[in-house]
């Protein structure tokens, strides 16, 4: 099953709100206990993606959701969202996932607004016969009570977490905490009864046909007139007794007190009720938390392991309860059926996402322009030291004008299972060079989605494979090639050779955001064309060289046709007085979709340059260029596997047909192939070409688990 596990950080960033607004929320979770409960529920088997709770949280909702139909398990929030601002913060995400009709583990916007109403909720729990400590509403440090009786303790109203409490024993102390809370929090305070005695915190686990009370904490209070602060609880907790010491009969008092106040506020799936008992046993609730915190140190997981439960189990059952209010027992079976591979996988890079990252910033702060051999070479070195670690040993094939090319295998057999190709250069010289940066969605640099994408994204599913004890079944070649800027025209014979002995070829460049798999491309060719004028010593005035130039670039431009684009990348002209020979350069690309439609178009572009000659001289020189990647029935059947792949670990792919081809082109038709496994991105050869972030853990695992499937099935361990 999908599940989005939605948070708040602790501070406003003003990018993720419209304006800032009323009261910052004071309550987040460490960043640690969000990645716990991910892993617990990936370790249940679920597809897990962390989002933090911001306006642009419905937009990767709808992504990470859509693939939902009536074949596959539903998808489901698991909140951990306090909000982010305003007093009825609790509200704001499950208002806003009722509204897009998203599910959501825990309590609705209406309980939620009751039950952090601290006043509120003692209203409805008199209302309702249950007992609560007698209290009053200040509005200013000047309201008065004619039954007010110390001691008291003075809170804010609309607050959680023990924020703000203090006990006052005269008129002189409430006036003053009553100030300091309006002033504080923005709200109004709330003055109770203060209770001496013993303090317990009741967890409760489940909905009313099926609700579970867990073993009851109470905390080693000392001092009967002792209370928990925030302080207390967020670095120093009281020590706490679970199950508490209670007689039998108190302790079924207790629960069933719980239960009631549980069932009469509206409350699902989970809260904890914290009630103080007297020196005559009388109980007091004293507030409901329908957010209890999932804190390692906090009571209601202390509860949940009394009554027996792991850390991972409580998480799954609070995700099952909040599944079977939604969706019923049916939609719980389907997602426990089995936990594949791709759980353990996932796990494993979702831990290790920072790391990922700071590969690839390694990989991208590398300057490995096509020329620059001494960086790429360096880089090569990096990545030798890396696989070798990873059981891979290395072949090199020596290259002088360019990088040396570099191939990896994890055995010695003759074929390889599948064999991934990547390069090492990138097509900019060193003033275009662009840094690693990074935004909230994006990672940008130079090469990002060519190459070092991809290359990062393949490191990370080789680490998750021998984390999995996987690597070593399968027989994997890695080509490393360092002239991709150049067509790859010193490298295509080694490419071929390599794949000729492999029975899959993935190629790891960039792609689509649509998920886009490359299953064909257009073949490309570069011409420079070179036009002379004659020199006439009796020139008086600039000639018309230049607009004769550009009638050849108009003319140029109209052989453009579906099959075949014809694109000018560059014009360098020059004309003068008197003698001196007119002169142009003209750098014109072609796409194209087969061998025949590429020579058409170069015989085209030669005669068109030939027309009208004016007095000049032209010649169209071919340079770097690629064959097309035509769809075959072998590259249909190898993209319908790794779809098939994909959609059962949630994985967004599509067959797409790109304008640009790769080294692929070098592959026989007759092995299956396939581009643009590295992650999804854009930008293409410019200065701010990207990878999303997200997309580096989802395209390693679906690598990982093609290259798995990819293995002959006779090999040994």
């Amino acid at each position: 099953m999908k599940v989005a596990v939605i948070y708040n950080k602790r501070t406003i960033d003003p990018a993720d709100v419209i304006n800032i607004y009323g009261v910052p929320t004071k309550e987040h979770y460490n960043p640690k206990t969000i990645e716990k409960v991910a892993e617990s529920l990936e370790k249940g088997g679920h597809t897990v993606k962390i989002i933090e709770g911001t306006m642009g949280s419905i937009e990767i909702l709808r992504s990470f959701f859509s693939r939902v139909s009536p074949e596959t398990p539903p998808g489901i929030v698991f909140n951990m969202a306090y909000g982010i601002q305003g007093h009825d913060r609790y509200t704001h995400l499950p208002a806003m996932l009722e509204m897009l009709g998203v599910p959501y583990t825990g309590s609705g916007p209406e309980t939620h607004a009751i039950v952090q109403d601290k006043v509120m909720t003692k209203i409805i729990l008199q209302r309702n016969g249950l007992p609560t400590a007698n209290f009053w509403v200040f509005s200013g440090e000047d309201d008065a009570f004619d039954d007010l009786t110390f001691p008291v303790i003075v809170k804010p109203k609309m607050e959680s977490t023990s924020m703000g409490m203090r006990v006052v024993h005269n008129t002189k102390e409430l006036k003053e905490a009553v100030g300091e809370e309006i002033v504080r929090y923005r709200q109004d305070a709330l003055v109770e009864q203060f209770i001496s005695g013993r303090e317990f915190a009741v967890g409760l686990l489940g909905n009313s046909h099926n609700l579970e009370v867990l073993p009851i904490v109470e905390f080693v209070l000392g001092d009967p007139d002792r209370i928990q602060t925030k302080s207390d609880k967020m670095n120093k907790p009281i020590e706490k007794v679970c199950p508490a010491r209670l007689e039998p009969e108190k302790a079924e008092e207790m629960k069933q007190l719980c239960v009631r106040a549980f069932n009469k506020m509206g409350l699902h799936d989970y809260t904890r009720v914290d009630i103080r008992m007297d020196s005559k046993g009388r109980m007091y609730i004293l507030e409901l938390n329908s957010m209890a915190s999932l804190g390692r140190t906090g009571s209601f997981v202390a509860a949940a392991q009394a009554a027996g439960y792991t850390y991972e189990s409580l998480i799954n059952k609070m995700l099952d309860v909040a599944v079977i209010r939604n969706f019923g027992e049916s939609a719980v079976r389907h997602a426990k059926s089995a936990q594949p591979l791709h759980t353990l996988i996932r796990g494993y890079l979702r831990s290790h996402a920072d790391t990922t990252i700071q590969s690839l910033r390694q990989l991208c702060e590398v300057n490995t322009a096509v020329r620059n051999i001494e960086n790429i070479n360096r880089l090569g070195k990096v990545l030798a030291k890396r696989l070798s670690h990873l059981g891979f040993t290395e072949h090199l094939h020596r290259q002088f004008d360019i990088g040396d090319v570099r191939y990896f295998a994890n055995h010695t057999r003759e074929t390889n299972d599948v064999l991934i190709l990547s390069h090492l250069d990138t097509p900019y010289s060193s003033r275009d060079f662009a840094p690693f940066r990074e935004t909230k969605i994006k990672l940008l640099g130079t090469g990002i989605t060519e190459s070092k994408g991809g290359i990062a994204v393949l490191l990370s599913a080789l680490q998750a494979l021998r984390f999995t004890k996987k690597l070593r079944r399968i027989r994997c070649g890695i080509l490393l090639t360092t002239d991709d800027s150049l067509g790859g025209k010193h490298s295509a014979s080694i490419i071929s050779e390599y794949a000729r002995h492999s029975r899959h070829v993935l190629g790891m460049k960039w792609g689509d955001l649509d998920g886009g798999i490359v299953t064909s491309a257009h073949g490309r060719d570069d011409y420079t064309i070179e036009v002379h004028g004659i020199g006439d010593d009796d020139r008086p005035t600039i000639s018309g060289f230049i607009p004769a130039v550009c009638k050849r670039i108009t003319a140029l431009d109209k052989l453009n046709t579906e099959q075949c684009r014809v694109m000018i990348k560059s014009l360098s002209a020059q004309t003068s007085y008197g003698g001196a020979p007119d002169y142009a350069s003209i750098s014109v690309v072609t796409s194209y979709t087969s061998r025949d439609t590429g020579d058409d178009v170069e015989e085209k572009i030669r005669r068109t340059i030939k027309k009208n000659g004016n007095n000049t001289n032209s010649e169209a020189f071919r340079g770097t260029g690629r064959e097309p990647v035509l769809e075959t029935e072998t590259a249909r059947e190898f993209y319908s596997m790794v779809a098939d792949i994909a959609s059962e670990i949630d994985v967004p792919v599509k067959a797409v047909h790109r304008l640009v081809s790769s080294d692929i082109s070098y592959v026989s038709a007759n092995i299956p192939s396939l581009e643009g496994m590295g992650p999804l991105g854009g930008g293409f050869r410019s200065a701010e070409e990207y990878v999303t972030r997200d997309s580096l853990l989802d395209k390693a695992l679906l690598l990982a688990m093609v290259m798995h499937r990819c293995t002959h099935k006779g090999n040994s361990p």
